[in-house]
């Protein structure tokens, strides 16, 4: 196969990948998507909150059997299985009444769509990135960057969605639900996985990457299990992924807190996913031209950092350091899966990577019950003081994990 040929097929297949994360991210809209259960159906924010913390789970377990199915029936099935999961979650969400019980957003909205996310994104992801063993970072910060800023580009279009009477809150999730079955169905039928017969670029070490040698091989998921150092970098990452997670379940009223308009909050919701994609796509820079340990250790110190100035604008009230702090915290938390991807694939290999990554990416349910007592904080201090505070202490143990992550 010609290079020629194969430069055509990355940057079709990183296109594609592209499009189908942009609207699968979607799911990360929740503080958008969730007002009208707030307010037309009488939900309780414990169950709106529980309901995201569950998401984060099946998002977790799609991704893991994701990789299995995707290992017995190929790119194809499993994609097109997914677009089947999520236009049903979302369709069957959309015909929720307010007699609806919470139980069946969580089976419609949690489990099906949650789980038929967790899987595009993880097939997706694997898939794309095999294609491109020479820019890991790269890649999967565009991949990423087309999840993170899904919520910007859709989600005032939802909010207008919600309030205009030809549409409503029903024909929305329904119509949201139709457009993802057919964008993931579509990148079933695209995307394939590299065959023997082409020929990609090696991988190339910078100098900040020569300074951490890996094992040249590919680790089971089993010996990458017994791995202390990957335990160590799980910890990390989900406490830096909580923090995110956290002000992603409550964006939208935390700007409201610090007195922002409803239409400046559902825009600052944007904002943060704009940051969010900014975020990663340059996280996936950094660690193609600084490695990981520097990158990882500065995502890190920059969480620091955002929790603290939020901190600091609900202690004042001020609307101008909240924005700084849900733009610093965007940026950071876009940093979690571009490092949880590259880091990864650099540590224990390609081979595996499809299983191994979506067991790396079950941080992500450590970080969703975090989200949840958070909220749980919020409510029993009617402040966000007590969350902020805990955020900031993970935060910190975080980079003492940060620090001791060496080589498998």
């Amino acid at each position: 196969m010609s290079n020629q040929s194969n430069i055509k097929k990355r940057r079709l297949y990183l296109a594609s990948g592209v499009f189908a994360m942009l609207f699968s991210g979607v799911l990360y809209a929740w503080s958008i998507l969730k007002v009208p259960f707030k307010e037309d159906f009488g939900f309780g924010e414990d169950v709106l909150s529980l309901n995201f913390t569950l998401t984060m789970c099946f998002f977790c377990l799609g991704a893991f059997f994701g990789s299995l199915i995707c290992k017995k029936t190929g790119v194809k099935i499993t994609l097109i299985i997914s677009g089947l999961l999520v236009g049903a979650g979302f369709v069957s969400t959309g015909l929720l009444t307010a007699e609806s019980n919470q139980w069946l957003l969580y089976i419609t909205y949690a489990i099906l769509a949650g789980t038929g996310i967790g899987i595009s994104y993880n097939v997706v992801v694997s898939t794309v990135c095999s294609w491109f063993p020479d820019r890991k970072g790269f890649c999967s910060g565009c991949l990423m960057m087309g999840f993170g800023i899904s919520t910007l580009l859709m989600g005032n279009v939802i909010s207008i969605l919600f309030g205009n009477p030809e549409f409503g809150v029903s024909k929305t999730y329904i119509l949201l639900g139709i457009i993802l079955a057919v964008v993931l169905v579509a990148a079933g039928i695209i995307l394939r996985k590299p065959s023997e017969k082409d020929k990609l670029p090696s991988p190339k070490a910078t100098k900040s990457v020569k300074k951490e040698v890996f094992e040249s091989r590919d680790f089971t998921t089993a010996e990458m299990l017994r791995s202390f150092t990957f335990w160590r970098a799980f910890a990390c990452m989900a406490f830096i992924t909580a923090v995110g997670n956290s002000v992603i379940s409550f964006a939208r009223d935390l700007a409201i807190s610090v007195e922002a308009t409803e239409t400046l909050a559902v825009t600052l919701v944007g904002v943060l996913s704009v940051c969010n994609g900014i975020g990663r796509i340059l996280t996936g820079a950094l660690y193609d031209a600084l490695g990981r340990r520097t990158t990882m250790i500065s995502a890190n110190i920059l969480t620091i950092v955002a929790a603290g100035i939020t901190l600091i604008a609900v202690q004042l009230g001020s609307l101008p350091i909240c924005i700084i702090g849900l733009c610093l915290t965007g940026l950071s938390y876009g940093s979690c899966p571009t490092l949880t991807s590259a880091f990864t694939s650099s540590f224990y290999g390609q081979k595996y990577f499809s299983v191994n990554y979506s067991l790396t990416n079950f941080n992500l349910i450590i970080a969703a019950f975090i989200a949840n007592f958070s909220n749980t904080l919020l409510a029993q201090h009617g402040s966000y003081t007590a969350p902020f505070i805990m955020l900031l202490i993970l935060a910190v143990c975080a980079l003492g994990l940060n620090f001791s992550v060496k080589k498998p």
